[in-house]
């Protein structure tokens, strides 16, 4: 592996800059798809600067480099960046802490920034040549200055892709093409360019292999208003039996390489791409007469909205889900009785181990967070082999954590008490609980959009003038991406119509409250949009949500004197569902840990 430290790595790229008269070089969390999680071929970030966290953007000029992250990375980045340049840029919901406002305020007229524009969103690319040009700076998109330094930069990943079971999906791929032809003859569109993962995971029912915790594959997708069909993606991934498949659904393949060349032959006039979700090399591809509808991909909209029989299976899933963190769970609570020696490393690798013995588990959903008192307040803490905390004394254990079935996508945090919690923890775990139940019992009418929910679950901790700084709740996919959109239940998220609550989608609940330095609290369930029962009223049809999650949510945290009757009774009503649905499934020590964790309170 190519050794370079930090320094030689931004004295490089600062020479290209010069070479090539670039006054910033941007670094984007991103990749040709505007993934969440990326192949390593495209972490440029995370080697350019150490920072770790999922996400951040990266600025170099000749004479600083900074690092813009929210406030789930401050901590995070603040010890990364510590040994570097690279200082740390406090992004929050001011207009003025982004890294485009910084850039306007340090470049001159007529300066250049230049960027890779294969990681830029269309939408990004439109918020950024506004706002420089209104300073008359320039902006460049073709300029790659990653690959020349990093010689030994990781190759595309090339896994084979599989076709999911017969029975889990709802409609077949042609369905799903057909939906999409349908709503652009609808609209009058001609065509329909993807380039999300999990969108074209979804359409194709098929499951991949290329990005660490997202079943996915690399391809692009195009779609036409009479449903042809196009894949873009390297063909030694596909098994001979699904290229048929393929084939006997009138899917052409063709390289990966060559979406943007077929993009500059097209002939439709009307194409429709997501701006979030394409990136602005794939859009200028595009010939000049072609007249480009910006909107949410339609599959994203249909894949958001699971089927009774999709519910079912996730479900299963959950059931699953449950039965090894029954295991899991007794084997810390011996464990730490007999004080043996646990690490935050300790608790991934065993948490993994009692999913792995279930039917149908693929892997994790994402990284595990095992986060003990101060890491605990660290919302997207992995502990790793050079830093973690063991698990002894006083305090509380933050586990964040989920899996991959091949018939559902699970996430969950749950907070254990160590030795004896004190009377402001209680107080801390007793309000964060409290939100999770007022949002859990939340009831609204159909189409409410969802950031509008968030304060139902903040009010609780709001009236304490507290708050923490992320969503209260994500979409999570069927066998897919854990974070899903376009719903999010999050005062940051926009409120309109594609944010809309129906029928079939699922979110997470999973408020939080985190004290820097001292310990972090946050509990999570999933939960799924059901129709409240009864038919219309008068003022139309209201959804409630159902827990999905089977775990006990821990009671000796519990400060009983704050909770109100109602919220006992809610917290007594899912634990004898847990029990309900568990109970058969275990025997022994696990069994054991179910009942008395679902006593009631």
């Amino acid at each position: 592996m190519q050794n370079m430290s930090i320094q030689e790595k931004l004295k490089q790229l600062r020479q290209q800059m010069q070479t090539h008269h670039i006054n910033a070089y941007i670094i984007l969390s991103a990749d040709p798809h505007m993934s969440e999680y990326l192949p390593e071929h495209w972490q440029s970030r995370v080697w350019l600067s150490g920072f770790t966290g999922s996400v951040g953007t990266l600025v170099i000029t000749q004479e600083e480099a900074g690092l813009w992250v929210d406030g789930r990375y401050w901590v995070q980045a603040e010890q990364q960046l510590r040994q570097t340049e690279i200082k740390l840029k406090k992004l929050t919901a001011e207009p003025d802490s982004t890294h485009i406002a910084w850039l306007v305020e340090h470049l001159k007229q007529d300066d250049i920034v230049a960027t890779d524009g294969r990681t830029l969103s269309l939408n990004q690319y439109q918020q950024l040549s506004v706002k420089l040009g209104h300073k008359k700076i320039s902006c460049q998109i073709a300029k790659d200055f990653i690959s020349p330094i990093w010689k030994d930069r990781p190759t595309l990943p090339k896994f084979p892709i599989d076709e999911m079971q017969s029975g889990l999906n709802h409609f077949t791929r042609l369905e799903k093409i057909q939906q999409v032809s349908q709503y652009l003859t609808h609209e009058h569109i001609d065509g329909h360019f993807i380039s999300s993962l999990d969108d074209i995971a979804w359409l194709l029912n098929c499951r991949g292999q290329d990005v660490e915790y997202n079943p996915v594959f690399l391809a692009h997708l195009y779609i036409s208003k009479y449903g042809e069909t196009t894949l873009f993606i390297h063909e030694e991934k596909i098994p001979q039996s699904l290229k048929e498949a393929f084939l006997k659904d009138k899917i052409n393949l063709l390289p990966y390489e060559d979406s943007g060349n077929f993009l500059a032959q097209i002939t439709d006039k009307k194409i429709l791409i997501d701006p979030n979700k394409v990136s602005i090399y794939h859009v200028q591809a595009l010939p000049q007469a072609t007249q480009v509808i910006e909107e949410l991909n339609p599959s994203t909209r249909f894949k958001a909205i699971k089927s009774p029989s999709e519910i079912e299976h996730i479900r299963h899933a959950m059931l699953k889900d449950g039965i090894a963190l029954s295991h899991f769970f007794s084997w810390l609570e011996r464990a730490m009785k007999n004080r043996e020696v646990i690490s935050e490393l300790t608790i991934d690798e065993k948490i993994t181990a009692y999913r792995a013995k279930e039917e149908g588990f693929i892997g994790a959903s994402f990284a595990t967070i095992a986060g003990f008192n101060a890491n605990g307040a660290l919302p997207h803490y992995r502990a790793t082999e050079e830093q973690f905390s063991y698990i002894q004394g006083n305090g509380l254990l933050l586990i964040d954590s989920g899996a991959q079935y091949i018939d559902g996508t699970t996430d969950i945090t749950r907070v254990v008490p160590v030795g004896t919690p004190t009377d402001e923890q209680k107080h801390d775990y007793t309000l964060v609980l409290k939100s999770h139940i007022a949002l859990a019992q939340a009831i609204f009418p159909v189409g409410l959009p969802a950031p509008l929910l968030d304060s139902i679950a903040r009010q609780p901790l709001w009236q304490e003038k507290l708050n923490f700084r992320h969503g209260t709740g994500h979409g999570v996919g069927f066998a897919l991406n854990v974070h899903e959109g376009p719903h999010s239940i999050s005062y940051y998220a926009p409120v309109n119509k594609n944010t809309a609550m129906f029928e079939g989608m699922i979110t997470s609940n999973e408020p939080g409250l985190y004290r820097e330095g001292l310990w972090g609290i946050r509990i999570e369930n999933l939960i799924v949009n059901q129709l409240v029962p009864h038919g219309t009223q008068e003022y139309g049809d209201f959804l409630y949500f159902e827990n999905l999650t089977l775990c006990p949510i821990n009671t000796t945290c519990i400060q009983r004197d704050l909770l109100t009757t109602q919220e006992k009774q809610w917290l007594n009503t899912y634990h004898e569902q847990v029990r309900t649905k568990l109970l058969p499934h275990l025997s022994g020590h696990a069994k054991d840990w179910l009942i008395e964790n679902t006593e009631a309170i």
